[in-house]
């Protein structure tokens, strides 16, 4: 065992040779310790029995409109949810027994657990001019995350003597029975076998294909227990849920790759069990650290949106990738004492017996004659055509980005088949598109003033005036008034169009500046409801998109100068994630709201999700970092020892190119098993990175990054005198500590 001296430049990666090797011996207590911390929070998060919410609101009027009906009428301050009665042709609902039974299941509805208020469609007049359909509004006491699953699933029963009648009876609003996300383990399923698959056909023998996947699984039971138990005491939105659970798989199969791979590879260089974990563990053990760290700076990056639904599923999903990172530097070693050297125990194909064990040792010893150092030499020998045909790629893939729109899934962006869309479609058809976009105006008529009347502290004549120059708004279809007391008086606004039209947002842009109403008074109005919301959501998110960026890339410009020593290395990764997270949307503009490959994906086009782009951003960002990490590591790892940077190219490129091909299709099937949810916003999110991860993996880091340094040359490594004097070397590609063990 080598002493490094107390004068030495002890770096990153010797403390990680220390806790691999100490992993290693202490094999026993260290996944004792993993065991324990599993079965806790496996504990913990039945004890504590919370659920995930959809609640995605963000500061703005809607949420003071919101907050304004707590405090004066909470009665009408939760959650709706609409029930659509419909008659079938040549019947109507104001037919006798269809009458009856509809009224029936008011009643029913009116004596559900957690409704405050039913509305009668006979009584509010709210029946179609065709008289076929019929609209029950269902107010809930409490917002519509807070709604029990017991209590939502109980409408269904409510309305069965409507059912019984022969009409149709179909949910909408913002809460509904299988609103919900329903968690399913087919995703996870898929992207384990598929994982397992992948690094079977890497590493050619079973138990090298296994553990990563066991040191995944572990790491994600304990994340996804962990944000399970955090539901108890702080709303977490649903597809917290999957981005933590896609990461944690994903990031945990890659990061045990990654360090396994470079275990083996010492085996087959004749170095001991002992040793090679601990040399794997500091070696890419570093690179790993530094890109985990990347991912985890991207997602907590979130926080500077000022968005708490944003910011708690950045910190739940960056401490899922912490987790993977922790389980990969100490959990995989300590395992790796278990397996010794059987993780070279390759399969026997029938047609090609020693084809594993081959590949293995050319991999190990003769790096050159593999074919990522082929593709490496291509790539440096066609250099500049790759960039530009690689570029010209990677934009006309992102061309549809300049289309996108954002929003919040409706129930037209629901699959056919669900209740929320049957239900959307039949009020668009029977009444017009503006009734799936009620807008409610909270109007404060405590100190009004009716400039029309001139009399002071008469809000019905106040909210009269303010209702009749609304109705005279070429964009509004109609005005109803709503509840009032306690000084707050609710209007109801139907929009002449739907939720995702710009004639809407148009309309709601115009009431908050008042430029329709303020002759009639000068009270204080809100402009809420859910359609409301959304738009102020997709604003607000829109709006802290270039901050988000700016903030992260600048970090990012920090951390990877500091880990490689040249200033180019990071400017050619923000370059590089730019045209990949440009692509990603592309190719999201293109599917879920152009409707390309619709019926395939079984995706109902319609805008994208607002908050989609950010996620996306901060995700793609980080992962991307993670391969520019892994590429570019062992490029410098050449490069130091020889100085020569178009051979360190080929070489450094050739090294890492079979690892990060399979890091990248794991996590890249791993995303594609998510679209399989019926979930439309974790559908587009699992697309949209399983588009960015692939191309920029295989376009940008494999392809144009090495290209790029080719033309560059020496020049691409200059560092400043001040830099060496200043800045400390951590030695992430643990080039020093290879050179003290004589590697």
């Amino acid at each position: 065992m080598t002493t490094i001296k107390s004068h030495e430049n002890v770096g990153m990666s010797t403390y990680l040779y220390r806790m691999g090797r100490w992993a290693f011996l202490r094999r026993r207590y260290v996944v004792g310790f993993w065991v324990v911390v599993a079965i806790g929070m496996v504990a913990l998060s039945v004890v504590a029995g919370g659920k995930t919410v959809d609640d995605y609101t963000v500061p703005g009027q809607s949420k003071e409109a919101a907050q304004l009906l707590k405090e004066k009428l909470p009665a009408y301050s939760g959650g709706q949810t609409l029930v659509v009665f419909a008659a079938k042709d040549p019947h109507r609902v104001t037919d006798g027994q269809a009458r009856a039974a509809i009224e029936d299941s008011v009643r029913n509805l009116m004596g559900s657990r957690q409704v405050t208020i039913v509305a009668n469609p006979f009584q509010t007049k709210a029946i179609s001019p065709d008289g076929r359909v019929a609209l029950a509004p269902v107010q809930w006491k409490v917002a519509a995350g807070r709604v029990d699953d017991s209590a939502l699933n109980g409408l269904k029963d409510a309305v069965r003597p409507a059912i019984n009648a022969g009409l149709q009876v179909e949910f909408g609003g913002e809460v509904y029975p299988g609103s919900r996300l329903e968690v399913s383990e087919t995703p996870e399923i898929m992207g384990i076998v598929v994982g397992f698959i992948i690094l079977l056909v890497t590493f050619g023998a079973l138990v090298a294909a296994g553990l990563p996947i066991v040191t995944a699984i572990i790491g994600v039971l304990i994340s996804l227990m962990g944000i399970t138990a955090l539901t108890a005491v702080t709303d977490i939105a649903s597809p917290t849920i999957s981005l933590a659970l896609m990461l944690g798989l994903a990031c945990g199969i890659d990061y045990a790759l990654f360090i396994l791979s470079r275990y083996r590879t010492y085996l087959l260089q004749n170095i001991e069990a002992e040793e090679a974990a601990a040399l794997a563990v500091g070696t890419a053990g570093s690179s790993v650290v530094f890109a985990a760290l990347t991912v985890i700076v991207a997602l907590c990056g979130l926080a500077v949106v000022g968005v708490s639904f944003l910011t708690v599923m950045g910190l739940c999903a960056a401490a899922a990738v912490l987790i993977a990172l922790l389980v990969a530097i100490t959990l995989l070693p300590a395992l790796l004492g278990f397996a010794g050297d059987k993780v070279t125990n390759f399969l026997t194909p029938i047609l090609h017996p020693d084809r594993p064990e081959r590949v293995a040792l050319i991999a190990a010893t003769e790096p050159h004659r593999t074919m990522g150092a082929a593709w490496a030499r291509f790539v440096v020998r066609f250099r500049i055509p790759l960039l530009i045909l690689g570029i010209a790629v990677m934009a006309v893939i992102a061309l549809p980005a300049s289309q996108m729109t954002l929003g919040l899934p409706s129930g037209n962006d629901r699959p056919a088949g669900n209740t929320a869309h049957k239900a959307y479609d039949l009020v668009e058809r029977s009444f017009g598109p503006g009734f799936n976009a009620p807008l409610a105006l909270v109007v404060d008529t405590s100190n009004a003033t009716s400039k029309a009347t001139g009399n002071a502290g008469d809000p019905r004549q106040t909210v009269g005036a303010i209702a009749a120059t609304l109705q005279r708004d070429p964009g509004v279809a109609a005005v109803s008034p709503g509840p009032s007391g306690n000084g707050v008086a609710v209007l109801q606004v139907i929009p002449k169009t739907g939720p995702d039209a710009s004639a809407t947002s148009d309309l709601v842009h115009r009431i908050r500046d008042n430029r329709d109403i303020e002759n009639s008074s000068p009270t204080r109005i809100l402009v809420g409801g859910l359609t409301a919301q959304n738009m102020d959501t997709s604003h607000r998110l829109a709006n802290a998109l270039p901050v988000f960026f700016v903030v992260v890339a600048g970090l990012a410009l920090i951390l990877l100068t500091i880990a490689f020593r040249a200033v180019a290395v990071p400017i050619t990764s923000i370059i590089g994630f730019m045209l990949s997270v440009l692509a990603a949307f592309g190719a999201q503009v293109a599917v879920f709201q152009w409707g390309w490959l619709a019926d395939l994906l079984k995706v109902t086009p319609g805008q994208t999700v607002s908050f989609l782009p950010i996620i996306v951003l901060a995700v793609i960002f980080g992962l991307s970092s993670d391969y520019e990490v892994f590429v570019v590591s062992r490029i410098k790892e050449v490069f130091t020892k020889t100085n020569d940077a178009v051979g360190a190219v080929e070489r450094g490129t050739g090294l890492s190119a079979r690892v990060v091909t399979a890091a990248a299709l794991v996590m890249f099937f791993v995303f594609v098993a998510f679209i399989s949810t019926t979930d439309p916003v974790v559908k587009a999110i699992a697309f949209s990175l399983a588009v960015g991860v692939f191309l920029d993996a295989f376009v940008v880091r494999l392809t144009l990054v090495p290209a790029i340094m080719a033309v560059i040359g020496n020049k691409f490594w200059f560092r400043s005198k001040w830099f060496d004097r200043y800045v400390p070397d951590l030695d992430i590609e643990g080039e020093q500590l290879e050179q003290r063990h004589a590697v």
